[in-house]
C-alpha cells in the first residue's frame, strides 16, 4: 500500500481561522471552521496517514535565538482565548481522525520537516498543509506544500516566480535578505533582487563569499558579513534529524 502522509501545520491553520472569526472569544466557531477546512483537506488529499503538529505554547525561542537574539522577539503572543481553547481544538481534531503532535524543545517547523523528509526519503508521498514558505526548502518529487487559504501549491515554479531562485537556494537567499517576520536581519543593503542575482551567479553563500570576481558595488556590502549571513542561513534552515518518538502506525488515518 502506498503511503500518503498529510502534515498539518496546526497553528498556521488555526491562528488564521481564529483571526477571521467575528468573536475572538467564540472558540466553538474556530473549531467548526477548522473542522470544515480539515474535512475538505482529507477529502481532496485522501491521506493514509495524517497528523497535526503544534508548537508547545510555553517553550522559549530555542536555539535559533542563541544564533540571532532578535529571532521572533517581536512576535505577538497567542490570544488568550485561543490558548485556553487548544485542548478543545485538539479533541475536535481527534474526533475527525486527526492525531495531534505537540513539540517539546524543538519548534513545530523542525518536527514537521523531520517527519516529512523521513517519509519522503522512503518514497512515501508527503503533503504539508501550511502558508509558510519556509517549508519550500524541502521540496522534492515526493514532498509538496499546500496553501489551503490561497488554494495553491507552493511548488518550484511558485518559488522561482516569487524569489527568482531554486528551492534548494532558499536558505542562502534568506541568509542574504533576512526574514523580517521572524526578526532575522540578513546582510544590510542586500535586497531580494540583489540576493537572487548573486545566487543565480554563484549558487550559494559559500561560493559567493569565496568568489574573487564579485562586482565592487556588491562586494562592498558583502565585506565583513560572511559570519552574519551564515548565521541567518542556519536560522532559516529547518532541522530534519529530530527524534520523533513515534512511528507511522500511530498516525494512520481511519475515518470516524
Amino acid at each position: 500500500m502506498s503511503i500518503h502522509l498529510v502534515i498539518i501545520d496546526a497553528m498556521n491553520l488555526i491562528r488564521r481561522v481564529h483571526a477571521a472569526q467575528p468573536d475572538p472569544e467564540d472558540i466553538a466557531s474556530t473549531i467548526q471552521v477548522c473542522n470544515r477546512a480539515l474535512t475538505k483537506i482529507i477529502r481532496s488529499s485522501e491521506p493514509t496517514h495524517i497528523v497535526a503538529v503544534f508548537d508547545h505554547t510555553e517553550q522559549d525561542r530555542g536555539w535559533r535565538a542563541e544564533l540571532v537574539p532578535e529571532y521572533k522577539q517581536g512576535r505577538k503572543p497567542m490570544p488568550e482565548a485561543l490558548q485556553a481553547g487548544l485542548d478543545k481544538i485538539q479533541d475536535a481534531l481527534w474526533d475527525i481522525g486527526i492525531d495531534s503532535l505537540l513539540s517539546s524543545g524543538d519548534e513545530a517547523d523542525d518536527m514537521i520537516a523531520t517527519l516529512a523528509i523521513k517519509v519522503a526519503s522512503r518514497d512515501g508521498q508527503v503533503t504539508i498543509v501550511s502558508t509558510d514558505k519556509g517549508y519550500c526548502q524541502l521540496l522534492q518529487p515526493t514532498l509538496r506544500i499546500r496553501d489551503y487559504f490561497q488554494q495553491r501549491w507552493l511548488d518550484s515554479p511558485f518559488i522561482e516566480k516569487e524569489f527568482a531562485v531554486q528551492p534548494q537556494q532558499l536558505t542562502d537567499y534568506w541568509g542574504l535578505t533576512g526574514i523580517s517576520s521572524s526578526g532575522v536581519s540578513g546582510v544590510p543593503g542586500i535586497g531580494p533582487k540583489t540576493a537572487a542575482t548573486l545566487l543565480q551567479r554563484y549558487g550559494n553563500l559559500e561560493q559567493l563569499y569565496a568568489a574573487e570576481d564579485v562586482e565592487p558595488k556588491w562586494q562592498k556590502k558583502l565585506d565583513g558579513t560572511k559570519e552574519l549571513a551564515l548565521r541567518c542561513k542556519q536560522v532559516a534552515t529547518l532541522k530534519t534529524d529530530i527524534t520523533l518518538g513515534f512511528n507511522l502506525q500511530d498516525i494512520r488515518y481511519t475515518a470516524p
